[in-house]
């Protein structure tokens, strides 16, 4: 089985997370290595930037969007490259994608600017496969227990994110898939593996 990049995204509090601890569960039942990382964080550089990102005060968008760049960039070449060339599934919670919906079109700042600053900063290393965990925002708002900066944004801002999400899904549907975050997190982690075997192929 060809080693492949899974990412999870979702609006706030869509369960990404929980569902990124059953896919490796999966892996590891099927007798596949996998790595698990998060965005952002994931090295000493990440985990610095991640602590500003969520808990810092106010930043202008594009800061914001750049902070989320060099954190990735970093991750990338330290840790999700790496595994992959030594035949190691990598499961992200979170990816580039989060910054297209988040920043390029929640915040504003064009989707594919957006695009163009990640993808120069990840170098070729981009997820195989990015499943969307669908849920409605409120729902996934009232989930949350301790909100950081960006997941105080409020309803609409996630109404913006999920539409963003739903748009890149229509736009590219091979790599992006929408997944009803309704179901139990094993029923979704066969779901996405079964995906991402595909994919991977």
């Amino acid at each position: 089985m060809n080693a492949t990049y899974v990412a999870l995204e979702g609006v706030e509090g869509s369960g990404k997370t929980t569902v990124a601890r059953a896919i490796g569960d999966r892996l590891v039942d099927m007798g596949v290595e996998c790595v698990a990382v998060r965005e952002p964080g994931g090295t000493w550089l990440g985990e610095e930037i991640r602590r500003l990102l969520l808990h810092a005060g106010d930043m202008t968008p594009w800061a914001e969007a750049a902070l989320f760049a060099a954190q990735r960039a970093q991750l990338a070449a330290e840790v999700i490259r790496p595994a992959l060339v030594s035949g190691r599934w990598v499961v992200s919670d979170r990816s580039f994608y989060s910054s297209l919906a988040y920043q390029g079109a929640a915040r504003g700042l064009g989707v594919d600017a957006v695009r163009s600053i990640n993808l120069a900063a990840l170098d070729g290393v981009v997820p195989d496969l990015v499943a969307v965990l669908d849920v409605e925002p409120d729902i996934g708002l009232a989930r949350q227990t301790d909100a950081d900066r960006i997941g105080k944004e409020g309803i609409e801002f996630q109404r913006l994110v999920r539409d963003a999400y739903h748009a890149l899904a229509a736009e590219e549907p091979r790599r992006v898939r929408i997944v009803d975050a309704a179901q139990s997190p094993t029923r979704i982690a066969q779901a996405v593996v079964s995906m991402a075997e595909v994919v991977g192929v």
